[in-house]
């Protein structure tokens, strides 16, 4: 593969001439929207978009419209130079990287809200997220008019949101969900990760650990009441200072199951905050 630095683009009318070039010489386009900070998770999702298209694009955008006002958005890392060169190593062909102004230009009224599956779990502790990254993937996903847009499985409920809302309103993508990218003691990688302390860091890895617990109870019969509330007591237990939830959810749209034994398809979503970081992860039953 090369190592030149993809070009990048920062207007939706270059981003629209080089895709419309590729179409017109009858290549498949592949997507994978990130927010930058860009680890191994995110190369994974380009490898599939570049496994099915025979071009991949990546947009950098870090999106505040999903931010809370006290959350993270102006500490959020960034390193474009960075991510240009780890793209060009998965043969990444285009970054697409606008400002804020693109994206939300003077006079901007439109919010994509998702019910249902956006309502719970992360719907819950962060209200407006969802409407946020709806209403930003929506915009990224015309923008750039892909055959196939991928996205990672560590952001389950995303995932389930982008597929509501690609049926809902028609957008002819297809959307691919990629398994989670770990590091060798389980914790999933995400861009967050970089805001654990040296100490925090092995205590991390508790998060998968007390999910993949909880996977096996449930395998066992246990009832569902019981494998929730044995994660999140050990998530406790281990340093984490809130447990915002671990709960077993159906796998297609996130109903609640239990409080009894369940049958699969089910997943078991956990997110919890551990010093100043706020991590999330999430295993199959």
């Amino acid at each position: 593969m090369s190592s030149t630095s993809p070009p990048i683009v920062r207007t939706v009318a270059e981003l629209r001439a080089r895709v419309g070039a590729w179409r017109a010489a009858g290549e498949r386009v592949g997507f994978t929207p990130t927010m930058g900070a860009l680890h191994e998770g995110h190369l994974s999702l380009v490898r599939l978009a570049k496994a099915k298209a025979a071009r991949a694009v990546v947009s950098i955008f870090v999106n505040p419209t999903q931010f809370a006002p006290h959350e993270d958005f102006a500490a959020y890392p960034r390193n474009e130079a960075r991510d240009a060169e780890l793209l060009a190593s998965v043969g990444c062909d285009l970054i697409y990287a606008p400002t804020a102004a693109e994206m939300y230009p003077p006079g901007f009224a439109t919010t994509v809200t998702v019910a249902g599956v956006s309502e719970p779990l992360d719907g819950a502790a962060r209200p407006g997220h969802f409407a946020g990254v709806a209403t930003v993937v929506t915009k990224l996903i015309l923008q750039c008019g892909p055959d196939v847009a991928v996205f990672g499985e560590k952001d389950y409920q995303q995932l389930l949101v982008i597929r509501r809302l690609v049926a809902d309103l028609d957008i002819p993508v297809e959307i691919l969900g990629a398994p989670i990218a770990r590091a060798s003691d389980g914790v999933a990688l995400s861009s967050r990760n970089a805001y654990l302390t040296e100490a925090e860091r092995p205590i991390a890895a508790e998060l998968h650990g007390a999910l993949a617990a909880a996977v096996e109870a449930l395998r066992a019969g246990r009832p569902v009441a019981e494998a929730e509330v044995r994660a999140a007591a050990r998530l406790s237990a281990a340093g984490f200072a809130r447990v915002d939830y671990v709960e077993v959810r159906g796998a297609g749209d996130l109903a609640r199951l239990g409080p009894g034994p369940i049958r699969p398809p089910a997943r078991v979503l956990g997110a919890a905050v551990l010093g100043k970081t706020r991590l999330i992860d999430n295993l199959a039953v």
